[in-house]
């Protein structure tokens, strides 16, 4: 696959919106990656990564080894979502403090939106497809109804966050980000990375590259075996987390630890039923133009964003 600078700076921007999402708690990069156009060559890059390269490395040198990995498409998206996740997280967290509602509702709009455009995918839904998209929605839903954990201050915890959050990260629907919220590390990894604590971000990195060698490969088999039945699985996936980023939530349980106020228990109500303002209109604006945003990039994706890529 031959590319040009202008076609390797338009995968830098994908993936600064892919970091964008991922340091959103209900947002996830692998649904950015799908609408851009980007998800299948990605996961089948990922997933190509095994001892072969260093062979291939050995007996025809490093450019061979570097054509073999795609290592240029890797590298251009990893440059944008490092940019967006040490420059848009303190803006990010800024926006979800101060606006929450209006946030929410921008958020709540593109993955509706994401929904309608993975679901699409699929030309003809049969009654079999139906069930697993059902079964995908109940699955996300149940996880958007979990309590979050306590985080645990340990090497071993660091690397199990990183492999656990980066399947979800590349998985279109559940964020990393909240999975991370549930299984406790959000606040102390997020600190980390603001005061740029290396040891931290290297025990997640860590487990992030365990996790996602290994998750990409499941993925691969999937779209080569059972392609529309994962695709109906991911729009179900996608629409069950839809729960998670409902703009309306009032807190049932919550506890302050280090001077901030940590939400333990929360419930999707009515703008009616908020306790506070529901800034209905601002709201629905928000949604919209989180909807219209979808529709844009599904514009400048590639004509086939879901074919195999070769390489």
């Amino acid at each position: 696959m031959k590319r040009n600078l202008k076609s390797y700076i338009t995968i830098s921007l994908k993936g600064i919106g892919m970091g964008a999402a991922d340091v959103v708690p209900g947002v996830s990069g692998g649904t950015i990656a799908f609408i851009t156009g980007i998800y299948e060559e990605l996961v089948t890059t990922i997933a190509n990564v095994d001892l072969n390269l260093l062979k291939t490395w050995k007996k025809e040198g490093f450019g061979d080894m570097w054509k073999q990995l795609n290592g240029n498409f890797i590298l251009a998206l990893l440059i944008g979502i490092a940019i967006s996740v040490f420059t848009l997280m303190r803006l990010t967290n800024f926006l979800l403090e101060a606006y929450p509602v209006i946030v929410w509702s921008f958020f709540f709009g593109l993955v509706l939106a994401s929904v309608w455009y993975v679901g699409k995918q699929i030309d003809r839904w049969t009654v079999k497809l139906i069930v697993f998209a059902l079964i995908g929605f109940f699955v996300a839903f149940g996880i958007t109804l979990m309590t979050p954990a306590q985080g645990i201050d340990h090497p071993l915890y660091f690397i199990l966050c990183g492999a656990v959050a980066i399947c979800a990260m590349i998985l279109p629907g559940i964020s990393g980000a909240f999975i991370l919220v549930l299984m406790g590390g959000y606040k102390s990894i997020t600190e980390a990375v603001s005061e740029f604590n290396f040891q931290v971000i290297g025990l997640v990195g860590l487990g992030a590259i365990i996790g996602i060698l290994s998750f990409s490969k499941i993925l691969k088999w999937l779209f080569n075996h059972f392609r529309l039945i994962t695709l109906a699985i991911l729009t179900g996936f996608i629409a069950g987390s839809l729960n998670k980023i409902w703009p309306w939530k009032n807190v049932l349980d919550s506890e302050i630890i280090k001077n901030k106020v940590i939400i333990l228990d929360e419930t999707s109500v009515l703008p009616q039923n908020f306790n506070g303002d529901p800034q209905l209109l601002f709201a629905i604006v928000a949604a919209i133009l989180g909807f219209l945003l979808i529709l844009l990039l599904e514009k400048v994706a590639d004509q086939h964003p879901l074919s195999n890529a070769k390489h």
